[in-house]
């Protein structure tokens, strides 16, 4: 699981095992879906939008990116369509952007924009989508559209993200700590207090970064927050708080790479098991015909489970390809000192700096 833009996906939410199965038999029962990813075969352009967006919520609950495969199935009349239904479009470019594919989703987003500028949800997922890839000037302008739509908080949350990762923090924490304090809905709060939390980390500021992530969970828990708290819990060295925090949570890859993480570090019992679990997931995924771009997570594994750095190093240059978070230039910076590789931090701050982003711990390499 990669980490989810909670702000498009908190708007668009308002609007077993993985081992090979061979079946004994045509009749055999491999596995039963939850009732949100029961599809019909409509050709109503509204019933599938909506079918497919269950599916994609189903695979961020589970973390099993196969529902939003099925997502892009379900809608897979719509996809070579370009003046396909602005909500066909949107479910199709949420589904992509779930299995990395950022590009086909951007272009989606370009296109429907062009005809229909006045959609604020297609502004908002273009917005994030430029902005995990690293792309803040465009990024900048959606945001810049829904300033001018007048769409709130989202627009005003949309800059001071964009602020503060180029290291603009006093004015983004500003912004943000406004749009906090007059927040009613406890998910509005929940997401904003997030995107305050990844601030602080990145400014250094541990103290208020952890304030940050436990005010997010007490206003709404979130799976998504939970994940990035515990990567911050582990990069506080704070395994023990990390592994509390996930125990009870539903065993997402997200959350399994965590706790498996944690488990290494604190010799659980309970490590030799994740860390089979995760391998076998991961090998899953690879028998799918093309790269599911979740490099993301192979390093992480690599690098923090089977403490091998250098496969960590490869799989983090080739995330990045995909995308440019502050964690993906973080998780390169720290493969390549594990794996002795001068030059590879170097490269982190150079990417860094070509992109506009400010970040503390790449900073101080």
């Amino acid at each position: 699981m990669h980490r989810l833009p909670v702000l498009a996906a908190l708007w668009l939410a308002a609007v077993a095992q993985a081992t090979p199965t061979n079946p004994s038999s045509g009749q055999q029962v491999i596995e039963r879906l939850p009732p949100a990813t029961r599809v019909s075969a409509s050709a109503d352009p509204a019933v599938a939008a909506a079918e497919a967006r269950a599916l994609i919520a189903a695979s961020r609950t589970e973390g099993d990116p196969r529902f939003a495969g099925q997502a892009l199935a379900r809608l897979a009349r719509w996809l070579a369509q370009p003046q396909a239904p602005a909500g066909v479009v949107l479910a199709l470019a949420e589904a992509e952007q779930y299995l990395h594919n950022f590009d086909s989703a951007t272009a989606r987003l370009q296109a429907l924009v062009q005809r229909e500028p006045t959609n604020p949800q297609a502004w908002l997922l273009l917005a994030t989508l430029h902005r995990v890839q690293g792309r803040y000037g465009p990024s900048d302008q959606a945001c810049t559209a829904l300033q001018q739509l007048r769409v709130q908080p989202y627009a005003e949350a949309c800059i001071a993200e964009n602020l503060a990762l180029r290291g603009d923090n006093n004015t983004a924490r500003a912004l943000l700590q406004g749009l906090i304090n007059r927040a009613t809905a406890p998910a509005t709060r929940a997401w904003l207090l997030t995107t305050l939390a990844e601030l602080e980390e990145r400014a250094a500021q541990p103290a208020a970064s952890d304030t940050a992530w436990q005010q997010s969970l007490q206003a709404a828990p979130d799976t998504y927050t939970a994940i990035g708290y515990a990567d911050f819990l582990l990069d506080q060295q704070r395994a023990q708080a990390a592994w509390d925090l996930l125990a009870p949570l539903p065993r997402s890859e997200g959350v399994l790479l965590r706790q498996a993480i944690a488990a290494r570090r604190l010799n659980r019992p309970e490590a030799p098991a994740l860390r089979a679990e995760l391998r076998a997931r991961h090998a899953q995924a690879d028998l799918r015909p093309e790269d599911s771009g979740h490099q993301r997570e192979r390093a992480l594994r690599a690098l923090d489970i089977e403490l091998q750095p250098a496969a960590a190093l490869a799989h983090a240059k080739k995330n990045l390809a995909r995308q440019r978070e502050p964690i993906d230039l973080w998780l390169l910076a720290r493969s390549a000192v594990a794996a002795g590789d001068p030059t590879a931090p170097a490269q982190a701050r150079r990417l860094a700096r070509e992109q506009g982003l400010h970040d503390a711990r790449i900073d101080a390499l």
